[in-house]
């Protein structure tokens, strides 16, 4: 019986494990809106509802929930970036907001890296450094 408890938790440890990792690769495909997106991420409990941060230009940013590990493309995400305008999801900030809705990732890895992972896999998406060989944005919109 034991071993069957343990079988048992095993399997239930390494399929929430890889729910928490699982990739959100699907929607850079840049057809969703930010809405969608950032909603989603909320609604699964990886991101914060509320944003640790609004730019000067509205941009809202998410940190990951303590304990999920979410990732874009195999690279861990260090936050969640989403605007639209009029949508009540995001905080409106103090400066001239962005024009056109925008959702992305800011993931931890160099922009080589990630700019090849993204042209792999058929994205559509913005890839620029925010910090070199550390911080990467990967962008729809905007």
């Amino acid at each position: 019986m034991p071993r069957l408890c343990v079988a048992i938790a095993v399997t239930l440890l390494s399929l929430f494990t890889h729910a928490e990792a699982a990739p959100r690769n699907e929607q850079f495909d840049c057809e969703s809106t930010p809405h969608e997106f950032v909603s989603s991420l909320i609604r699964d409990r990886w991101i914060n509802a509320q944003p640790n941060r609004v730019e000067a230009n509205s941009v809202n940013a998410f940190r990951p929930v303590d304990h999920s590990h979410p990732s874009a493309f195999g690279f861990s995400i260090y936050v969640v970036l989403g605007y639209a305008p009029d949508d009540p999801l995001f905080e409106r900030g103090a400066g001239a907001k962005v024009v056109s809705p925008l959702y992305g990732v800011v993931v931890k890895g160099p922009v080589e890296s990630v700019r090849t992972r993204v042209r792999e896999a058929n994205s559509d998406a913005t890839v620029r450094s925010v910090v070199p060989l550390l911080l990467t944005a990967i962008v729809c919109g905007g």
